[in-house]
Parts: structure tokens; sequence; C-alpha cells
């Protein structure tokens, strides 16, 4: 299953981006992964912005993606049940799996509409630049409870 994680903007900090690569590399073990990066939109009208950035994001879509939201509405899960969902998505043949998360002002409507379903990492709020890190350390955590491996203690 391919999986590909869509971010908007750079990730300009270098604990981040150190953090990603290490990340990234551990999930490559386990799936066909990518982190994908689309500018983010020059433009100073909140919703213009997230109309603009939303497209970009949709014409990376295929019909048969399955299309999950990072988003504070989105259901939660412990590690263990989020483990499990990858596991029903692999199982579900899903070809192409892309987890997105929105610019500084969200999505559009368009994406909402498009989405298979909302994951939020917490009911905190975290800076954009440290949800990348969160979410690829927790998939890679969902791998390895999958595989039974020791880095998720349970």
């Amino acid at each position: 299953m391919k999986t590909t994680f869509v971010v908007i903007g750079k990730t300009e900090d270098p604990a981040v981006k150190a953090g990603l690569a290490l990340y990234e590399g551990r999930l490559r073990h386990y799936l066909d992964y990518q982190l994908t990066e689309l500018p983010a939109a020059k433009v100073t009208e909140p919703l213009k912005q997230k109309e603009k950035e939303g497209e970009a994001l949709l014409k990376l879509l295929k019909p048969s993606d399955v299309l999950v939201l990072l988003d504070e509405k989105g259901k939660e899960y412990d590690s263990v049940g989020f483990a499990s969902f990858m596991q029903q998505q692999m199982n579900r043949s899903t070809k192409h799996l892309l987890f997105a998360t929105g610019g500084a002002h969200g999505f559009s409507e368009e994406v909402y509409k498009r989405a298979n379903a909302k994951l939020s990492l917490s009911k905190m709020t975290f800076p954009h630049q440290l949800v990348r890190l969160i979410f690829a350390e927790q998939l890679y955590r969902a791998m390895t409870i999958l595989r039974n491996e020791s880095y998720h203690h349970r």
C-alpha cells in the first residue's frame, strides 16, 4: 500500500527536518511511504488561501485514493487503535492512502467533501511543523505494533 503524507509549506526547523528524515527512513521498511510538500498559497485572504491549497491537494488524488485529513474534529485513536485502522486499510487492499495536514487556515470545503475520514492527533493544539513529526512517529509506531515489534511497549 502506498502511503503519502501531504503537508502544506516547507519544513524549516532543523530539529523537525531531522526527525522527519529519521521516521521516513524507518517507515520505508514497512510501507511505500513518501512525504509530499505542497507550497503554501501566497494570498492574504484566508478563504482564498484554503481554496488554492485545496486545489493543489485535490490535484494529487485519483478517484480510488483514500484521503484522511488530520483535523481537530477527527476521530481520536490510541496508538493500538491507529494501528488497527492501518491494518483495516491494508485488508481493504487500499492502493494509495493519503494523510494530509492543512495550511495555516485549514482545509477548503472541497477537500472536506472529498475526504474519506478525519483523524485527530489530540484534543490539544500543536504547531503545524510539530504535527508532521508527531504523525510520522505515530505512523511508524503503528507499523511496529502490527509487526509485534518491541518499539511500542504495551
